[in-house]
């Protein structure tokens, strides 16, 4: 069973991304088993996880910060030692009771407290240790002055995300993954796929949301954005991870076609009109920006490289070796071309950065760090390129066409 996307790879060499597995849907039905309260629901993110940051992107856009909270974890994935069994045997003793009517206040509050004190003993050793070791995930700091974006647990003490999916489930042995929207009240992961939780916050909690007027999904464009969504997913937002985690020249080399495509495809339909399904933002702009976001760099012409060094997967480029700021076209070998030699595309990321709250989803040392310290197979001793730094508050061009 996969833990995380470097064991999802096929015999092929292609990445093979699995399915998420808590599917469970927040309503504003009062009566349903998650409605959609204020101070019920926590959102666990990171900042330097594309798939995260855009459920941070829709609590900033509708206005849902004060309904609903959320915790960074650290930038780095770790393997340790791990005893989930303990985890699991509180979880069980919880649900026991709690089927058996067994729900004061004072016993949740103790249950609470036992929970904290166990995660506690249990805590793995946070390191790159051994192969064999247990994946860990993403993990919190010890405190909230560690890392910038990054804070303790705040609900159940817990050390690490792969806390969280034990003791919502215990049999769970899937990836540890966020983003995590929790239930405060139900004490577990009401769902763990982006995709879904975007919808949710853009709808459901529209009577607790500041900027309820804002609907990223109008029902009038929705089969043009699920279109939009499908093969920006396909050549983008997974295309990337295809061309990272690729194992094999084959693999590698048609998802880095299937990308460039679908990046020359936003590029033609983007030097019509403002956003990628018209003239209005919707979700699609969303989900394109968190992938563009993290992807240009700066280069050096091959005439300076030392050729004689090995290369395992042959980055497809044109003009030199890439020495990047950002990480999808250093990590992941997405190199053949700039992204900031697609003018309508480069102008069109800066319009999306400056819509407001938006700037405040990007952390680029927490991307950057995550990036080049989490897969070692990929970037065996961590080092994290210079690279340029990219002004994504300078003036762009995109008001020439209507909103």
């Amino acid at each position: 069973m996969a833990r995380s996307a470097l064991h999802e790879v096929s015999d092929t060499g292609a990445f093979m991304r699995t399915a998420s597995t808590f599917r469970n849907f927040i309503s504003r039905d009062l009566n349903s088993q998650f409605p959609a309260e204020s101070g019920r629901y926590h959102l666990y993110i990171s900042y330097a996880c594309p798939w995260a940051s855009r459920c941070l992107a829709y609590l900033k856009i509708k206005g849902l910060e004060k309904a609903i909270t959320f915790t960074g974890v650290e930038k780095t994935f770790c393997k340790g030692l791990y005893q989930p069994s303990v985890l699991r045997l509180v979880n069980c003793v919880f649900a026991i009771c709690s089927k058996v009517g067994f729900q004061a206040l004072s016993f949740t509050i103790v249950t609470k407290f036992v929970c904290s004190l166990i995660i506690q003993s249990v805590k793995p050793i946070w390191a790159r240790t051994k192969e064999s070791d247990e994946h860990m995930g993403w993990i919190f700091p010890a405190s909230d002055t560690e890392e910038p974006g990054a804070e303790p647990d705040p609900l159940i003490g817990a050390k690490s995300i792969r806390d969280l999916y034990e003791f919502a489930s215990t049999n769970y042995s899937g990836k540890y993954t966020v983003p995590v929207l929790w239930d405060k009240k139900l004490r577990t992961i009401v769902n763990n796929e982006s995709s879904e939780i975007i919808r949710m916050l853009n709808t459901e909690f529209n009577d607790i949301a500041e900027n309820a007027a804002i609907d990223l999904y109008p029902p009038e464009m929705r089969d043009q954005i699920e279109e939009t969504n499908e093969w920006v997913y396909l050549g983008i937002n997974n295309g990337v991870y295809r061309c990272g985690f690729a194992t094999k020249q084959g693999p590698y080399e048609e998802a880095a076609r299937q990308l460039y495509e679908a990046l020359d495809k936003c590029e033609e339909i983007l030097g019509k009109q403002r956003y990628i399904c018209g003239n209005r933002l919707t979700e699609a702009d969303i989900r394109l920006f968190v992938t563009i976001i993290r992807f240009d760099e700066g280069w050096v012409p091959f005439s300076t490289l030392d050729t004689r060094k090995e290369v395992l997967i042959f980055p497809v480029g044109r003009r030199g070796l890439i020495l990047g700021n950002e990480v999808y076209a250093v990590h992941f070998k997405c190199n053949k071309k700039l992204l900031r030699e697609y003018l309508n595309l480069f102008n069109y990321l800066k319009d999306i950065y400056q819509i407001p709250g938006m700037s405040s989803t990007v952390n680029m040392q927490q991307i950057k760090r995550h990036y080049y310290g989490s897969h070692p197979s990929i970037n065996r001793y961590g080092i994290i390129p210079l690279g340029p730094d990219i002004n994504y508050s300078s003036p762009h061009d995109r008001e020439r066409f209507p909103a």
